[in-house]
């Protein structure tokens, strides 16, 4: 087909149109990458509040997209998501609060793990990597007791639904199902759990310059930038500088609590009754020889393990020659003699 001057002219006009729209679109997407955040992200008030506390964080030398990607890093689904930012901000929707959903965290977890690589691996060898469908579909559990709303305080933290919407039926009478199968594989407690990340905190050189080895440290370690709960009903990260320390009663008496951050972190999910008596519900405070003794004493971060730990207090084999490395002292096991959160002078004498 031959094509005519005008025809052709009007080609090369839209071809030129379309050149140099993706020339500015192409240098608007580097400059908006490459510049810093009160120049990009921050120009829109919705975020301001938080780069600011990003500013003052231990990730402060980081770029926003290095967390939150950019308009490309998912395909379609992240062009639609940061669309539709822009959009609500002409729009003049109520974005002063903005919170990631559960899906969002997700995402931004995965990018942890490129530099968080070591404390990733641990943490999926852990328990707190469990998936909804080790949570609320186990037969056992759900027999003895009926799932409910407060389930959600801990594992899964960050679904938006209720306790109805996430798994039927809710009863002690199985057979039990995820209302959305797609959620069998996710993580119930993910990073974000614990940790707070635009936050006020130590920079990088001064967490590094703590004293980790010290007497002090080991019963009282430092805890890590940022540590901090999420509030499932209050939809926010409390710093563990804002918790005090549980009071745990045994037989009347006040028992000695750690009060560093951690203990103050753990206790929130592995917490006493109501009436905070030591060893009811889901409680792990030490007590008897090892009272007062930091949960992250014993425990690895982010993979919980334990076992190691006997070997930076007790020799090999003790004045009464007891390996105590060879004894049942693990929680799991109800009838284990020498439960190591609650073991006294006298279960071994």
């Amino acid at each position: 087909m031959n094509l005519s001057d005008k025809q052709k002219k009007i080609i090369g006009e839209l071809f030129f149109a379309f050149l140099v729209t993706i020339i500015i679109l192409g240098s608007f997407f580097g400059y908006w990458n490459s510049a810093p955040a009160d120049q990009t992200c921050a120009s829109c008030h919705e975020i301001v509040g938080s780069v600011h506390t990003f500013a003052n964080s231990a990730h402060q030398e980081l770029s926003c997209k290095e967390c939150h990607g950019t308009a490309l890093s998912n395909g379609l689904h992240s062009m639609k998501e940061k669309s539709m930012m822009v959009v609500n901000h002409f729009r003049g929707a109520n974005t002063e609060d903005i919170r990631m959903n559960e899906y969002q965290v997700l995402e931004v977890m995965n990018n942890c793990k490129r530099c968080h690589g070591s404390e990733y691996a641990k943490w999926e060898s852990g328990g707190h990597s469990a998936t909804y469908e080790r949570i609320f579909l186990d037969s056992v559990h759900n027999s003895k007791e009926q799932l409910n709303y407060d389930c959600l305080r801990c594992h899964g933290m960050f679904f938006e639904g209720t306790i109805e919407e996430l798994v039927k039926p809710v009863s002690v009478d199985g057979p039990w199902k995820l209302t959305d199968k797609k959620r069998s594989e996710m993580y119930t407690i993910p990073c974000m759990a614990c940790h707070m990340i635009h936050t006020d905190g130590y920079t990088m050189s001064e967490l590094l310059a703590e004293d980790h080895y010290s007497d002090s440290a080991r019963f009282f370690p430092p805890h890590s930038p940022g540590l901090s709960f999420y509030d499932r009903a209050e939809k926010a990260n409390y710093p563990v500088e804002l918790m005090s320390t549980i009071k745990l009663y045994g037989a009347d008496t006040l028992l000695t609590v750690s009060s560093d951050g951690v203990t103050r972190n753990c206790v929130q999910c592995h917490s006493p009754n109501a009436w905070h008596e030591a060893g009811t519900s889901d409680d792990r405070i030490p007590r008897g020889v090892h009272k007062g003794l930091s949960c992250a004493a014993c425990h690895e971060p982010h993979s919980n393990y334990e076992r190691n730990s006997c070997a930076t207090c007790h020799p090999a084999i003790s004045n009464c020659n007891l390996d105590v490395t060879q004894m049942n002292t693990t929680y799991a096991d109800k009838n284990s003699p020498n439960n190591i959160h609650f073991v006294s002078c006298t279960d071994c004498h």
